[in-house]
């Protein structure tokens, strides 16, 4: 028997090294969403019907009493993520383990402001870390958990769009059900958390026992370059990079002229591949963020993925461009336990539209993310998109290109909803409303789009009007998603690669997982 207290639960808003840990049987994270539910899986035919269906903003799981039920699973789970684009007045009420009473009943908008028991006079929960508002899209990350049972409904006038991003665990584990109240000490932490997660990026981490290498390497055109190689059993906690030629003008080429390789306890196929810049989640060129475990600062790219091994790693870079880089690398790293059951840290690149066997089954809609087999955890992703189309010669009557339905040109790429199918399922465990919404923010399809950065996501680089590139970054930390056979990933693509009068809409992905 596992348990769980509240502040385990807090601990893993910040937890790193957890996610090398291999899931136990039983752990599952899902989302309860607003998705259209005319998209189903047909089992009598095995196609996926109505599959790009778009009324993604109000659909629920049944209605009970005049509310609508958005959320109902059994436990032992935690909510991790609540997320909505237009969180109204209509009450949200949270039942916990079968109780009639509501532990939560107020105003949606009021949920992510205020906890019902907050000790200050007016009642705002002041955690803009854990409840951040990106692009109008609110967020919160203050766990929730139960031990045999939560139901979430909403009364009329609560608003547009939902996630309800959750884990159930293994039937065996322990948990400290949610009562709407937290200790002084439960505050402290999540407060502690709320400051680790403001402070995230500036340094290497380090522990009592870690020590920090630093290397300079000179990269010659065309070549492959190893920047360090490391021996035993140890584990990486971080590394940032400079390029001591990038500049601000070359520096979209430059990072996209080299690929960074990680390779663990000898293995020839590297584990980690892929464009300088993509990996570290920023494309094309500088673009200043900062989530948890990957960024660029002003001074440097940086990388705090924890990265375990049992023999060796080695990192290499090669430069297919046409002069020679000189590359400062800083790596802090630990010694461990030489039989620890650690998985790898995985990383992987691909700009590739091959869904034929989607289109197969009737998911055309679906443009692949990832598919792996194995036991592991996904955590995140950094999605390029290339949009980009000759402005309309008939000017729009307002904004950029007009509001809602009186556009001049009908241009934006992130209608497409996130979908994780998890060992096998027919039908996707998480099933969303929308790109952006799954990063985390809202009404991207009216401009001016801003920038923004936050622990679990980022936009680092779009245009005002958003025609041109799109650098955006979502990671899961508290809310991985562990698999112990299979998993895919897609995301809905609804503009071509060429559309229109030879307008442009491509993809472009970087990956992380950790897999045994």
């Amino acid at each position: 028997m596992k348990q769980l207290s509240y502040l385990d639960l807090i601990g893993r808003l910040t937890d790193l090294r957890r996610l090398a840990s291999p899931a136990p049987e039983g752990e599952r994270t899902g989302t309860f969403s607003s998705y259209d539910r005319r998209s189903h899986y047909n089992a009598t035919t095995g196609l996926y019907e109505s599959w790009d269906a778009n009324d993604d903003g109000i659909g629920v799981i049944r209605h009970e009493d005049g509310f609508a039920v958005v959320f109902d699973a059994t436990g032992p789970g935690v909510i991790w993520r609540v997320w909505s684009a237009y969180a109204d007045m209509g009450h949200v009420q949270i039942f916990i383990d079968g109780s009639t009473t509501p532990i939560v009943d107020m105003p949606f908008r009021d949920f992510f402001e205020r906890h019902p028991a907050n000790l200050n006079p007016l009642g705002i929960t002041n955690l803009p870390e854990l409840t951040p508002t990106l692009s109008r899209g609110r967020n919160r990350f203050i766990p929730i958990p139960y031990q045999h049972s939560c139901k979430i409904r909403m009364a009329p006038g609560w608003g547009l769009y939902y996630h309800f991003t959750y884990t159930s665990f293994a039937p065996d584990t322990q948990l400290a059900s949610y009562t709407g109240t937290l200790t002084s000490t439960e505050w402290k932490a999540l407060a502690t958390a709320d400051r680790v997660l403001a402070q995230r990026g500036y340094r290497l981490p380090e522990t009592p026992s870690s020590q920090t290498d630093q290397v300079t390497v000179t990269i010659p055109a065309g070549t492959s370059v190893t920047l360090t190689e490391l021996q035993g059993a140890r584990a990486i906690l971080g590394m940032h990079i400079t390029v001591a030629e990038m500049t601000d003008a070359n520096a979209a080429s430059l990072l996209a002229d080299m690929d960074i390789s990680i390779f663990w306890d000898g293995e020839d196929l590297a584990s980690v591949t892929a464009p300088l810049g993509q990996f570290f989640g920023s494309t094309p060129g500088v673009n200043y963020f900062r989530t948890l475990p990957i960024g660029m600062t002003t001074g440097f790219l940086y990388c705090h993925w924890y990265m375990p091994f049992a023999k060796s790693a080695r990192i290499a870079v090669v430069n297919h461009g046409a002069q020679a880089y000189t590359m400062r690398l800083s790596l802090a790293h630990e010694a461990i336990e030489a039989e620890s059951p650690m998985m790898r840290f995985h990383a992987r690149w691909h700009a590739d539209n091959d869904n034929q066997r989607q289109v197969a089954e009737g998911r055309t809609i679906d443009w692949p993310v990832i598919e792996l087999t194995g036991r592991g955890r996904f955590c995140g992703l950094h999605l390029h998109v290339n949009n980009r189309w000759l402005p309309p010669a008939i000017p729009a009557s307002s904004w950029w290109y007009g509001a809602w339905d009186q556009k001049n040109i009908d241009w934006w790429w992130g209608e497409g909803d996130e979908k994780f199918f998890v060992d096998g399922e027919r039908f996707p465990s998480t099933f969303g409303t929308g790109s952006e919404d799954y990063i985390g923010y809202a009404w991207a399809a009216e401009p001016p789009f801003p920038t923004f950065e936050s622990a679990y996501a980022a936009q680092s680089c779009v245009p005002l009007d958003g025609n041109g590139d799109t650098s955006v970054v979502r990671v899961h930390i508290c809310d991985d998603v562990p698999f112990q056979q299979q998993f895919e990933a897609c995301i809905e693509k609804y503009k071509p690669n060429v559309w229109g009068d030879d307008n442009v809409c491509t993809y472009e992905v970087v990956v992380y997982w950790y897999q045994l």
